[in-house]
This record gives structure tokens, sequence and C-alpha cells, in this order.
């Protein structure tokens, strides 16, 4: 915006001091009569700002003559080539010169908040950024600062100043002081350090003294330099390598909290960017991080006591920083929900509070409304701070203890005595109403009577590691009568509380899970329906609670985002971590957070079991498909590039059919092709035919290995050519030999479910080819029946089912189905995967009739929906008579029975009927 100051007034003060007022306004009454009312009525109200207009007038004349923009340029730009000796002056006539133009731009209505509030910043840093270059060139100039050269002045030799608070979120207020923390590369300087750090600590000390004094110049700005770590013992600068490790091992919420709005200001930037970088996993945890809000409240409530700050609210005297609705309110508000989401969404980690509430409100953890009344609320708070401190220069956030005082403010705001008032005690009201109720911890409730059995188990919970710290007890006192009141609902209290008892017996911790359910209630009813329907999904939970994150992540409930948007996803995370195993645990929250996802919905109603067994494939293959150049990459730094043309990951049974449950182990392969390429070129270099067994043994490390997160999932390889006995990876050519002339029938059933996952792509394709061709090829022959035959009859004796609600073993049960519908593709040379499609090859090609296809696959859409359904109740065989009643109303609404006992009975009837049909079409085919 390039207008002139007089052409953008929007608004003036009310001057109190009339006489001050006309004072000014003859001063300069050369002056267009709105600039000079602005003046006047500025001067009639704080005596501070009027002697800055005399003193600075000849340079204040030509400033109201131009954009206001174009005046702080220039007096910026000004400093730039000002020598040691000239600083400190020159610094105080640039604040005063800032301080009079920000103080009539936020006055007359010229600039916004967040422009004064971003100006004062900008002069603070460059202020900070020219003494620390100054101070440190005559450090190098005097051979303080070993194997420095002048040119490293620029860059203050290694040191930085971290700016702390509201200027490294760029919103200083008009008489702040600033929060510094200064640091230096200790690596830098090797052997040498130490003589190093006390160079720097002379710099921090003459810097601090360069700004704060007060001289017949003024002052620039008051520093203070108690941010930094263990202030009391710790020295004004120190190395970067000592303040990790004092957070890591000391680090408190509320240093957390200040690391939000950390920002380098001057000095090494580059370096103090290293830094917060390597901070983040002390500021931003991994998990949600509702613990944090007990630790605002507690700093809340001591800054309050301290500060004598809780009595009622009345306008003489209050605080606006940190009294009751007051800007800390906000500020609090805003941090803590970005800490206890900002370890997962970096969209979050916004260093403005306006900024912060707005990124909040698009990520649906604060309403609109919310977000737009405290925004409102914090300029308007912030605005009235100004006005206060520009009165005398002074750094207080008090209003005036008298009615005098009140009435020179509100004649600074442009209001009448009785209309600030009644509008400052309705804004504070407004804050504390809506920032209270968050951080205030809940009244304990009564819980409801309970039965004996229930007493012994509820005494039990005082033993379990979650409950061992005070803190956790304290939280879980509220939240325990909230548990059982949700208990008392369940369909069997007892079996609940019983399973319930489970999960918090397996959990290592309790204080972050208890306050994520106290910040959450509708997590405890997900939990209790989890605990009263799936004892098995309880149990993870108990060992994977951190999943529970992803609940109110925001879009928990959303469409399924599709294979690729997953593994775009997931991509996108791996790229965040450097280190290869952090790589593979970021890997392993991801994928546990979508698959609890998928279960819950699948236990919820809200997706059916073969849509879950869908989800559950896609994750699989966005895992491989993300992990499998991870694994590539960091191989390859050892052994080099995969040598040919590389190789894919092939999808073997229910993996490559594109349907999982929520136990399935995953059934694998590579092919490779290393297209006469002997050797592999890299440090260590590995015959072809080594790298790529070794290369498939990481892959597989990668996905099954146990860490601290846990495993992705349980790898099978035996599917490969020659089973056990043969390589783990198999050469393209050899593949295509041993299909050809080696494989029994049951490797050739086996390809008709085989499908890339990743890889190189023209490799992909050709594997493909290979694949129909053999199909085609090898299913023609009149021992196809005869071999598939005898085959299930020996499944049958390792594996002959139980009967009753057994889904997947037994004659006509499903792996009867699908073996029967893997010998139609290979009969009708079909490409398709999927059972169903395999099936309907087969009706189309004249192998089986229509009502034959109906009877396969009505059975086999009942067996696959309790089959499901059983594997997400309980990691063992599926026993009705143990189930428990909620995951056995789950399992009849799966497959539309009715909720009872004849319903149970009927399922059982349900089941053997279709098998006995399945059965019969898939023998008359086989002995045929």
């Amino acid at each position: 915006m390039s207008q002139n100051f007089a052409a953008r007034l929007t608004r003036q003060p009310i001057a109190y001091d009339r006489d001050q007022a006309t004072d000014i306004a003859a001063s300069f009454a050369d002056l267009a009569p709105e600039l000079r009312d602005l003046l006047a009525n500025t001067a009639g109200c704080s005596p501070y700002l009027k002697a800055l207009m005399l003193r600075e007038a000849p340079w204040l004349r030509v400033a109201l003559s131009l954009a206001p923009e174009t005046v702080f340029t220039g007096v910026m730009v000004a400093l730039n080539e000002v020598a040691l000796d000239a600083l400190p002056n020159a610094l105080r006539q640039a604040k005063r010169r800032v301080a009079l133009l920000t103080a009539l731009a936020d006055l007359g209505g010229v600039w916004s908040l967040m422009q004064v509030t971003g100006a004062l910043t900008d002069l603070a840093d460059r202020a900070v950024d020219l003494a620390m270059q100054r101070l440190v060139a005559e450090e190098i100039r005097r051979g303080k600062l070993p194997g420095a050269t002048p040119d490293d002045a620029a860059t203050s030799a290694g040191m930085v100043s971290l700016a702390m608070g509201k200027m490294g979120a760029g919103e200083l207020n008009y008489s702040s002081d600033i929060d510094l923390i200064c640091l230096f590369d200790q690596d830098r300087y090797g052997a040498d350090w130490q003589e190093a750090r006390a160079a720097f600590i002379r710099v921090t000390r003459k810097m601090a003294a360069m700004l704060s004094d007060i001289t017949a110049e003024g002052y620039v700005f008051r520093t203070d330099l108690r941010l930094r770590p263990d202030a009391s013992v710790m020295p004004v600068c120190l190395s970067m390598a000592a303040a990790e490790a004092y957070y890591e091992a000391q680090g408190r919420t509320w240093e957390r909290a200040a690391y939000i709005k950390a920002r380098p200001c001057g000095g090494d930037i580059a370096a103090g960017n290293r830094f917060l970088s390597a901070l983040t996993p002390f500021v931003w945890r991994k998990h949600l991080d509702f613990a944090a809000i007990q630790d605002a409240h507690d700093m809340r409530l001591r800054i309050r006591e301290h500060r004598g700050l809780n009595g009622a609210v009345v306008v003489e005297g209050h605080n606006m920083k940190l009294g009751q609705g007051g800007i800390r309110e906000i500020e609090f508000f805003t941090q803590t929900r970005q800490l206890i989401a900002g370890g997962r969404d970096p969209s979050l980690r916004d260093r403005t509070t306006l900024g912060g509430l707005a990124a909040l409100a698009a990520k649906d953890w604060l309403p609109a409304h919310v977000a737009t009344d405290l925004s409102q609320l914090y300029t308007q708070h912030r605005d009235l701070e100004h006005r206060i401190q520009m009165v005398n220069d002074e750094q207080t956030h008090n209003l005036p203890v008298t009615a005098e005082g009140i009435a020179r403010i509100a004649a600074f705001c442009g209001q009448d005595e009785a209309s600030f008032r009644r509008d400052l005690l309705a804004r504070l009201a407004s804050t504390d109403r809506l920032t209270e109720g968050f951080f205030a911890p809940s009244a304990v409730e009564t819980g409801p009577e309970l039965s004996d059995h229930a007493k012994a188990i509820v005494k039990g919970w005082a033993s379990y590691p979650a409950l061992r710290s005070d803190r956790a007890q304290a939280i879980f006192q509220r939240l325990r009568p909230v548990l059982l009141k949700r208990l008392a609902r369940a369909a069997n209290p007892d079996e609940a509380l019983v399973a319930l008892d489970g999960f918090l017996a397996g959990l290592p911790s309790g204080v972050q899970i208890f306050s994520l359910f106290e910040a959450n209630p509708q997590l405890v009813d997900l939990i209790i329906d989890i605990a009263g329907t799936s004892p098995a999904l309880a149990r993870y939970l108990s060992r994977n609670a951190s999943v529970l994150d992803a609940v109110i992540g925001g879009s928990f409930f959303a469409a399924w985002p599709g294979v690729a948007a997953l593994g775009a996803e997931l991509a996108r995370r791996l790229t965040e971590n450097a280190d290869y195993e952090r790589k593979l645990d970021a890997a392993r929250r991801w994928m546990k957070e979508w698959h609890f996802r998928i279960g819950v919905h699948h236990l919820r109603g809200l997706i059916d079991g073969f849509e879950a067994g869908k989800q559950y494939a896609d994750l699989a293959e966005a895992v491989i498909a993300a992990l499998w150049p991870v694994v590539v990459a960091d191989f390859a730094t050892r052994h080099g590039p995969p040598p040919g043309r590389g190789a894919v990951v092939l999808g073997m049974g229910s993996m490559g059919a594109g349907r999982l449950n929520a136990g399935s182990d995953l059934d694998l392969i590579m092919i490779y092709d290393a297209a006469g390429v002997e050797n592999s070129d890299g440090k260590r270099p590995l015959a072809a035919r080594a790298y790529y067994a070794r290369l498939t043994q990481a892959m597989v490390t990668a996905l099954s290995a146990q860490m601290a997160e846990g495993r992705l999932y349980e790898v099978d390889v035996r599917l490969r050519p020659s089973g056990r006995q043969g390589p783990v990876a198999t050469s393209i050519t050899s593949f295509r030999d041993y299909q050809m002339t080696e494989a029994w029938t049951w490797e050739h059933l086996a390809l008709t479910r085989a499908r890339v996952l990743a890889g190189a792509p023209d490799l992909a394709t050709e594997v493909e080819t290979l694949r129909r061709e053999i199909i085609a090829l090898k299913g023609q022959g009149a021992s196809v029946c005869k071999d598939v035959a005898e085959m299930r009859a020996r499944l049958a004796d390792a594996k002959p089912g139980a009967g009753g609600w057994d889904a997947k073993f037994g004659p006509g049960r499903m792996m009867d189905i699908e073996l029967l519908a893997q010998t139609l593709a290979l009969q009708t040379a079909s490409p398709a995967r999927g059972v169903e499609r395999q099936i309907a090859a087969g009706e189309s090609k004249g192998k089986l009739s229509h009502s034959d296809q109906t009877a396969l696959l009505e059975a086999y859409r009942l067996f696959w929906q309790v089959q499901a359904a059983s594997k997400l109740l309980s990691d063992k065989p599926l026993d009705p008579d143990t189930l428990g009643l909620g995951g056995r109303a789950f399992l009849l609404r799966e497959v539309g029975a009715v909720e009872t006992e004849a319903g149970s009975a009927a399922l059982t009837e349900r089941l053997a009927r279709k098998a006995a049909l399945a059965e019969w079409v898939i023998s008359a085919h086989l002995n045929g």
C-alpha cells in the first residue's frame, strides 16, 4: 500500500488532557488538519508520545508525508553501515522513531495490530543481529575466537540468538522487553570450544547492555536472558549440545510451550534452525499430549496466586496479560492445543496466536466460532495493552488504579469511560468463558454401586503399572466414576468390566491415556464398546494406546482414501525422519493407526467385512509400496544400487487377491532381473544373487522385526519357487524356467492370485505378462483336477476343521472354495485374482452352472463375513460359548442374524447348510 499517512487514517483517540493537545496542535500547525488532530489527541493521552513528537519533530514532518512502510524501511536501512562505537546511539534513535511511527499508525488505524507488532519485532531482530555482528567482529579482531576470520562476523561465527515469546512470534507489544536464548555451535570450535564460549558470553553481556541500558538517548529494548536452560546456574550463552542435553533430560511443559514461538533472530540463522529442528521431538510429541492441559492449568493457577490475581474482576488495576480473561489465557489456550496435536500435524505449529487459532479451527481442533471469537478478543486485548503502555512507555499490563487513570485509557481508545468499562468487562468475561472450561479439571463424580465381583476387580487397579505415579492416580480418580457409569450401560457390564480390566492391566503408563480420556469423554464410550465386544482389540489397544490419537485427529471417520493416497501419506511421513530405524518406527505408528481405524469402523458397522478386507489389503499394499524404496535406498548405501533392472515384490495368497482380515500375515516373494550384471557397485559390493537375497531379507526384516513401536506384519516367503529350500529371491529367468518345467500344480494355483505390489515398473509388466502366460499354459492339462483333489485331501487331513462357526477349515468352507476358485482361474486362463471373479470366470467358460456359481458365492460371502468378524474379535479360534454377549451380537449383526440364542443356533445351521452345498459343487467339479 503506497498511500501516504493522512490518506489512510480511519480513527482517532480522544484527547484526555486538552492543554497538552492544544500545545502539540500549535507546534504542528503547519500540518494537514487530520494529521494535526491525530498528533494533538495522542499527546492529550500520552506524555511519552508528546515528548517524542517534540524531539523528533523535523523527522516526523517528513515521515507523515510518506507511506509508513517507506518510512520504516528508511529507518532500518540507515542502520546498515553504522560502526560499533556509534551503534548504541543509532539504535536508540531508530527505536524512538519506530516507536513514534508505530504508535501513530496504530492509533490512526493506518496499520493493523499485526503490522504494528511486526514492525516492532523487525526492529528488535535488526538490533540484535547488528549488535551481535559488530561485537563478534570485535572479538575476532582481538583474536578471542579460535580460527575465526573477519568474514565470519556476518554469521556471528556460529553464535545465534533465539527470539522467544512474543518476539519469536513476531508479536512484540508496544513497550515489550525481548526474551532471548543465546547459543553457539560447539562443534565448530573442537577442542577450543571453552575459549569460544568465553568470547560469546562477553558478546551476550555486551549486547544485552547495548540494548537495555538507559542513556540520554533512551534505550532500545529491555533484554531478558532468563528463559535459557537452568538460568540460575547456566552461563548467558551456552553450547547447543548443552542445551539439547538439558531439554532431553529435564525440559518441562512450560519450556515446550515457549519453543512453539522460538525463532532464530540474529547471528547464525542456519545453525539456529538446525538446533530447533533437533529439538522438534522435545517440543512436538509424537502422540497427542493431553497431559499438557493439566500442566498449563497448574501453571496458570501458580501465576495468578503469585501475582495476587485470583480475586473478583474489576477494571481498576486489572492485569490485561495475566489476569482472569486476559491475553495469557488466550495464548495458553492456543499453545496448549498446539502442543496436544502439533506433534502429529505440522500445520498446527504456527508461531503466532492468531495463526495458531486459525490452524486449529481449520483442522477441527476448535469450533470455527470459538477461534473467531478468541481472535477478536485477542486483538482487542492487545490494542488495549498497547494504549496502557503508550502512556508513559512502561512495560506494564495493569490498568490504572484510579478512576482518572481509567478515563485517560478510555479516551486513548476513543471511548467514553462508561462504554469502555462495560465493553472491557464483557470481553474479559467472554475470554474466561471460552477458555476456562478447557483448562479446569472436571469435578470428581460419584460412580454407581458395584457388585462384590466388580469391587474386587476395581480394587486391583491400584496395583497396575499405569497407576504408579501420583499424577496418574489424581487424573484417574476423576476418570474412574465416568468409566464405571459407562460400563453400567454396556450389554453385559461384568463382561465389559473384565475386558476393561485387561486393557488397564496392559497399559505401561497412564498419565497420557487418562488425560486423553478426560479431555475427550467420547473415547470412553469407544473403549467400553471395544472392551465389551472385542477383548482382543482391547488388549491390542493396551499395548498400542497411541492409536487412539487418530480417533480425535480430525479425519478418523472420513471416507477411505485408497491405496495411492495412503502410500503418498506414508511416504511423506517417512521423509520426515532421516534415520532408517526411525523411518521404520514411523511406519509402524502410522500403520497401527489405520489398522485400528479399520477395526473400529468394522466393529461399529460403518463398513462390512468385505470392505474391511479390502481396506486391510489397501493398507498393507501402501506400506509395502512406501517402504520398498526406503529399504532399497538404505541397502544401496552399503552395497550400491540394485544391479541390472532391479526387483519387484509380489503379493501372494490373500495379499495378492486384495482381501485381508485383521490378523492376516503377508505372503510375499521377490523376483529380480540382474540383466547380466554380476556384481553390485558399492562400498561393499555383492554378487547379484547374494545382493537380491539379502535385499529380500532386509525387506522382510523391515516389515516383521519387533521394534520399539512393534512390528508391521508377519511375513511368509515360503510360496517362492522350491519353498524353504529355494533362494529367497528368484531371478526372472529362473522363475520362468521353474514354472514351466518343475513347478507343481499348487504352485500354478498360487500364481492365480499373485500381484506386483512394488518395484521396477518395466519388470512388473514383464512379471505380470509371464504370470498370465503360465496360467494359460499350465491350466489345460487333464491332471489339474486330479492334482487339486489330492491336495485338497492332504489339506483336509492337516486342518480338518471344527464345524460350528469355523469359517475357514472344513469341507465346503472358505479354504475349499478359494481352492476351487483358483482351479477355475487356472483352467479358464483367467487373470482374475479375487474369488468372486475367478468363480465367475468358471461359469462364463462353462466350467460351472449358474446355480453352482450362486451356491459357491453365497457360501463364500457368509464364510468371509464370519471369518473377518472372528479375526477382529479374537486372535484365537472362534468359540461361540466363550465369545461374550457383545462379540456374539456383533457377529450375528454382520451376517444379518437375530441377536438371540435362537439366532446363534440358526447361524450354526446356516453355515453347515452352505458348506454342504459348496462341498457338493467342489467335489463334483474336481472328481467329475
